[in-house]
């Protein structure tokens, strides 16, 4: 949840539509990390990422385990740049912006990058994992 407050706290500060603004989520899926992609406007739904993985089981990551596997601190981890290249699936409604803002590295900090351009640089899977 602190999470979302972080996402529409800069969706607001931007002044852009939240549905534009992703927060990038650690979450295990079946025991490996991978990267989650979801509008701040929405919630993360384990079970459509587990889906997407072909796995059975996905659960959020600790805190202190997704700053370690990313580098980042929790509230600014960005899908970009982490230590070690995690699986990344990015919600399908990236797809409909040409551009969509994620965190640049740090808490308070976000930068525009083209969605395909995004998708295609972390070779991630695009699937409907968001719920409103």
């Amino acid at each position: 949840e602190g999470e979302v407050a972080y996402g529409r706290e800069a969706a607001e500060e931007l002044g852009l539509d939240p549905d534009e603004v992703f927060k990038t989520l650690i979450v295990t899926v079946d025991g490996d990390q991978v990267v989650a992609l979801v509008p701040v406007s929405c919630s993360l739904s384990l079970k459509a990422l587990a889906a997407a993985c072909g796995a059975k089981r996905a659960e959020m990551c600790p805190p202190a385990v997704a700053q370690r596997m990313t580098g980042y601190v929790v509230g600014g981890i960005s899908p970009i740049g982490q230590r070690k290249r995690l699986t990344t699936v990015v919600d399908e409604v990236a797809t409909m912006f040409d551009t969509i803002y994620v965190s640049g590295g740090r808490r308070g900090l976000d930068v525009g990058v083209g969605s395909a351009d995004l998708i295609d640089l972390l070779g991630a899977r695009v699937a409907d994992i968001a719920v409103t």
